[in-house]
């Protein structure tokens, strides 16, 4: 009783908030990594990797880590983290830029820089695929960059975009690890993916694909997406084919994962506990268009309202947004304003959605709030819900109204986060 006490003074807002810390917390680099690191080697220690959290990975490699380092890895600008011995490169996401063309070149020159007693550590989180992005002899960075945003128009998913990244590039789907032979490879990751499918992380630098050029044909006919006439060559025959499971370069390599969503959703029920709420955790996996699982975990929220129950409804996963319109904004502001039109302001319902690395979509925003008068705000304001989701406008609504929440970096990727409390 005495633990509880001093929740039951806070606001919804500030419980749900606690909520999300607790998840990114339980994420970070310096609090999960030092279990997992592997013995120094005769030879040198390698350090190469990307992401958004590749740079506090970095950071807390050299904390915990036995042995002398060296490398370099390449995070998002402004998620750079002070580092000693380990060079930290900066690069664009989504969208890939030059600079992480210069990453993905450095990467590859250290891996096969390394002789078979080298040891080569590969760190690797969420938004890896764009920050290394290294495309295949003959595309052009333009073209990839093009190919990229149509397929994020078109509603595609991770795994889906992955797929077309990996076999027009030249250090994804296992090609770092083939630079790195005949050295012992060990990466060292951070889950953003939906069942923590190493070859979907970071779109699997360091790991046999299990995808083909036939895959990548069914996504580009599926999605009707316009190849350049370089990349529709490539299409047409198996030039850009990747390394396959058995491929004996993987025989010297291990993969460990330090950090993933399941175990954010559990530090978060933990606190959701100790402020008197039963907890139910939907999944760590939930994927399908933003709106529509709103809309699903609105009427999932309130027949639980329904019964009574003091209830808080937990999931993670990475949901998507097929653009109709040309708004602004992310998945999980679109996902909370779906939510909160089906609440219509239920009084006894309060949400909050955000991107565990900080970043909604694109912007510095991580996602919303979502309260009983939310609806009311936005009236007052003089807006509409329904025209801001018809266009893919929740960046606009939320910051209409002073419901956005804000993280700045975090240096963590574990996707998405959403909770729901329920009185």
């Amino acid at each position: 009783m005495d633990q509880q006490a001093p929740n039951m003074t806070k606001t919804k807002a500030q419980i749900l908030r606690e909520l999300f810390d607790a998840a990114v917390e339980s994420a970070l680099p310096e609090n999960c990594m030092a279990r997992y690191l592997p013995q120094p080697p005769k030879g040198r220690t390698i350090v190469v990797g990307g992401g958004k959290a590749s740079a506090a990975m970095a950071r807390a490699l050299e904390a915990h880590y036995t042995g002398a380092l060296e490398g370099a890895v390449v995070t998002r600008y402004g998620y750079k983290r002070r580092t000693e011995h380990i060079e930290v490169l900066e690069a664009a996401h989504p969208l890939p830029d030059k600079a992480g063309v210069v990453a993905a070149e450095t990467m590859l020159e250290l891996a096969r820089d390394a002789g078979p007693d080298d040891l080569v550590i590969c760190l690797m989180s969420g938004g890896g695929s764009a920050l290394l992005s290294y495309p295949a002899k003959g595309i052009s960075l333009e073209d990839a960059q093009n190919v990229t945003t149509e397929l994020m128009r078109s509603g595609a998913t991770i795994q889906d975009l992955n797929t077309i990244r990996k076999h027009f590039s030249q250090v994804k789907a296992g090609r770092l690890a083939v630079a790195a032979a005949p050295a012992r490879l060990v990466t060292l990751a951070i889950s953003d993916v939906a069942g923590d499918d190493p070859t979907v992380i970071a779109s699997g630098p360091t790991v046999a694909d299990p995808t083909s050029m036939s895959d990548v044909r069914h996504i580009i006919s599926r999605f009707n997406i316009s190849l350049p006439e370089r990349m529709q060559i490539l299409l047409d025959s198996d030039a850009c084919e990747t390394p396959k499971p058995g491929d004996p370069v993987f025989d010297n390599t291990e993969y460990r994962i330090i950090a993933r969503p399941a175990a954010c959703l559990s530090a978060a029920a933990e606190i959701a506990e100790q402020a008197g709420y039963q907890v139910e955790i939907l999944s760590d996996m939930v994927v399908g268009e933003a709106r529509t699982v709103g809309a699903l975990h609105a009427a999932r929220a309130i027949e639980a309202a329904n019964t009574g129950a003091k209830l808080c409804i937990l999931s993670g996963g990475e949901v998507t947004v097929t653009l109709t319109g040309n708004g602004h904004g992310g998945p999980n502001r679109e996902y909370a304003l779906a939510l909160a039109m089906g609440l219509q302001g239920d009084p006894r319902i309060y949400a909050l959605a955000a991107d565990t690395d900080g970043v909604d979509g694109i912007g510095a925003v991580a996602g919303a709030l979502i309260e009983p008068d939310t609806l009311k705000k936005a009236s007052e304001a003089g807006i509409e819900a329904a025209d801001y989701l018809e266009r893919n406008d929740s960046g606009p609504f939320f910051h209409r109204i002073r419901a956005e929440v804000v993280t700045g970096p975090t240096y963590t990727n574990v996707n998405d986060f959403r909770a729901l409390l329920i009185n």
